[in-house]
């Protein structure tokens, strides 16, 4: 038996396919204006049994192309825990949202938490951000590595943020460590979102900014436990409404 599961997300589609839930396909291209083509071309000579489509292009993907969807946070947890057997909390930064989701004992969703009202703390912020600094969000993340924990960025809106940074370094404050204060604050933020789910433990850190190895690094610091983070962290909602179709 094949299913799909598809994450059509503000920045990029990823495509699961299942062959007795065992991944026998996957695929991801960056989100075009017209994702439901889009979605359909990559769809497009696959013989299958069942698709389930998530993330924000759910509703339109699922009406024109008459397919089940998903919310993300049911796709999201069911993706991590197939994974991740025994997590008990997830964290997903992705271009514009934030989820943080709180698991029990057998995966079901106990609460969550979601920011996708402004793009504080996403992928997105990082990406203005790194324009800021006049680098690339990867090079964002090796500055972040190398730099010390020595001053912090005050607001989380995008707008005053990126007015912060460009201020330090009219100063002459070291692009290192101003990219270490936007990385911590990235952190700090998301940490507080998983504190006020309740989630202590066993987090499993998905999405684009996942990659992001200097905002692993502050995660694990500020929450004082080990953070997994899957080998592809962008497929696992893909991999959770694979998982789900029937």
């Amino acid at each position: 038996m094949f299913k799909a599961g598809i994450d059509v997300g503000s920045r990029s589609i990823e495509l699961v396919v299942l062959k007795e839930r065992e991944i026998y396909l996957k695929t991801r291209q960056e989100t075009s204006f017209d994702y439901v083509s889009q979605v359909n071309n990559m769809l497009n000579g696959l013989d299958l049994d069942a698709t389930l489509v998530t993330g924000y292009g759910r509703h339109l993907v699922s009406r024109k192309l008459e397919i089940g969807h998903v919310t993300e946070i049911k796709a999201y947890a069911a993706g991590v825990r197939c994974l991740y057997p025994d997590a008990k909390a997830i964290l997903d930064i992705g271009g514009q949202d934030t989820k943080a989701i709180l698991l029990d004992e057998n995966g079901r969703v106990v609460r969550f938490e979601m920011n996708d009202r402004c793009a504080a703390g996403t992928g997105r912020f990082l990406e203005i951000m790194a324009q800021a600094l006049g680098c690339t969000v990867m090079d964002l993340a090796e500055l972040a590595l190398s730099g010390r924990h020595c001053l912090a960025i005050s607001s989380m809106c995008t707008v005053f943020a990126e007015t912060e940074v460009v201020a330090l370094m009219a100063k002459g404050t070291r692009a290192q460590d101003v990219a270490r204060a936007l990385v911590r604050s990235v952190a700090r933020r998301s940490s507080a979102m998983l504190r006020r789910i309740g989630a202590t433990d066993r987090v499993v850190f998905c999405g684009g900014v996942a990659r992001n190895t200097a905002v692993h690094k502050e995660l694990e610091d500020i929450l004082g436990t080990k953070v997994e983070v899957p080998e592809e962290p962008d497929y696992a909602g893909a991999l959770g409404a694979a998982l789900l179709a029937n």
